[in-house]
């Protein structure tokens, strides 16, 4: 492995980025809480709602896309269930598996904040850039 030497400026870009992603993420987490849901809840939503399988996602993968281990997942599924933002269904062609869906509450309330989501991020792309560039090389 070749040493490249690291500048004051590589330093200041690292932490500029570092920290904007920190602001993002503190952002997004109060608005998440402005719509009445934990921050683990908004990306439970998104990671149901994003899924880009024919059908709804099982707890497994939604669990890979929480970085949650199973337990954790259902536990976070069990509240937003109770709270009337989630549904489970047994997979048609297996019923040991479970299929987890978003409700027209979960629905409502993930589009929402997906708009503030897109907006917020339209408004960082320029700096972003910026700070890529130079990087994918």
């Amino acid at each position: 492995m070749s040493a490249v030497q690291v500048t004051d400026a590589d330093y200041q870009r690292l932490l500029e980025f570092r920290s904007g992603l920190r602001r993002f993420l503190r952002w997004s987490a109060d608005r998440a809480r402005a719509a009445g849901l934990t921050p683990a809840q908004h990306q439970l939503l998104l990671a149901v709602r994003g899924h880009s399988g024919r059908r709804w996602p099982t707890v497994a993968e939604v669990a890979d896309y929480l970085a949650l281990r199973h337990n954790s997942t259902v536990e976070l599924i069990d509240r937003a269930q109770r709270e009337g933002l989630i549904e489970r269904h047994a997979d048609p062609d297996d019923a040991r598996v479970v299929r987890v869906g978003l409700t027209s509450e979960g629905e409502m309330r993930l589009a929402d904040l997906s708009q503030q989501h897109l907006e917020e991020l339209g408004r960082l792309v320029p700096r972003i850039a910026e700070l890529w560039m130079g990087l994918d090389q």
